[in-house]
């Protein structure tokens, strides 16, 4: 397999910002992964698995092996009367998948529709949108164990799943590379669509016999509309996590801002249907309006877009990089920042929204 030496990362990332890997190289199979982890001359090399580089911002040059992830291939791997198991390699496109799953008619990922990236980083993130999250279908998690090249299989359970976190972000964090992710998905759909964008979009669209393409096309159209194209914008979709805070904090912030948006903090699945129904947390969309208190539970969830919105900074640019003018979750690179800058931007915002409001807004993008 080839090795690369001082290879530009600028076209692998989609903040498009300029870095430089010591080594480079791309494995295609589990057993190429293997063979470059039993290689002595990297032995002693820091690593870093790239997929589709849509949660990434490098910070500087990496002085180690980065080791883009392209395994291929999907393919059903069991069905019975109304349930359907699919096995995706780590290197497939997330969006080609999803498509690949609504032309079949298999539901359970329609709501996860045009979330970028590739397979392989879906139950690191535990990807969610409007309601779904990853671990509502994710069955099994084939990974090979970086200290000693070993394949090892992830229960469901293993997965440790959390909101937008798992056991990969977590305690095994930078141990496992991720080379196949199975799927438990539904050949009769379960429709989630109580969120308010997804809702008004889907009877704007007058949808006859609802469908999971028409979910999946109402999903594609809001996250086309609200985000900008990394193509043309560098960016990393939402750049922190929504906060959740106790209930007695929530209390406190909210007798001083009776209009801020909250909602039920739960690791998946909607609110509860109260009416209108908020909206969910990234992809970014319009943030949820206050209506009413949450459900019952210890925990709220506050739109971090809405906190930083407050702090002044939606739309503003600092040098290269900004804040987006359409949504303040998401940070961008007008051309030329280096992660340096933005990483500076992100935590002067951290900065203005603990003075504010007293809450530490959590990086959802990762640091290299």
């Amino acid at each position: 397999m080839r090795v690369e030496r001082d290879r530009s990362l600028r076209n692998l990332n989609t903040f498009g910002v300029d870095a430089t890997a010591k080594y480079f190289a791309e494995a295609r199979s589990p057993e190429e992964f293997r063979e470059l982890l039993s290689q002595p001359a990297y032995a002693g090399e820091r690593k870093l698995i790239l997929g589709g580089g849509s949660n990434l911002l490098f910070t500087r040059d990496f002085d180690g092996l980065v080791i883009k992830n392209s395994i291929p291939g999907i393919e059903v791997v069991r069905e019975d009367g109304d349930d359907v198991w699919v096995r995706a390699g780590a290197g497939e496109v997330w969006h080609e998948f999803v498509l690949f799953c609504v032309d079949r008619g298999y539901a359970g990922v329609e709501n996860l529709s045009l979330i970028p990236g590739q397979v392989g980083a879906a139950p690191i993130q535990n990807i969610g949108a409007y309601g779904i999250e990853m671990e509502s279908v994710c069955e099994r998690v084939e990974a090979v164990q970086i200290r000693d090249a070993e394949p090892v299989v992830f229960s469901h359970r293993e997965c440790e799943f959390g909101y937008r976190d798992s056991v990969f972000k977590g305690r095994c964090k930078d141990r496992f590379l991720v080379t196949a992710v199975t799927f438990h998905l539904r050949k009769t759909p379960r429709f989630e669509i109580g969120y308010g964008d997804l809702r008004r979009t889907l009877e704007q669209m007058q949808v006859g016999p609802l469908s999971i393409k028409a979910v999946s096309d109402a999903v594609i159209g809001i996250r086309s509309s609200k985000l900008p194209d990394p193509k043309v914008l560098g960016n990393a979709g939402s750049f922190f996590k929504n906060p959740i805070i106790p209930r007695a904090q929530f209390e406190r912030l909210a007798a001083q801002y009776p209009a801020m948006p909250h909602f039920p903090a739960r690791s998946s699945g909607p609110p509860p249907s109260t009416d209108p129904p908020p909206n969910s947390d990234p992809p970014p969309g319009a943030a949820p309006s206050g209506a009413g208190r949450p459900g019952p539970g210890p925990e709220v969830k506050l739109p971090a877009a809405w906190l930083i919105e407050q702090c002044g900074w939606k739309g503003r640019v600092v040098g290269a990089a900004g804040v987006h003018a359409a949504h303040a979750l998401v940070l961008v690179n007008h051309g030329g920042a280096t992660g340096a800058e933005i990483h500076r931007l992100a935590q002067e915002i951290r900065r203005s929204v603990q003075e504010r409001f007293g809450i530490d807004l959590v990086p959802e993008v990762n640091l290299a």
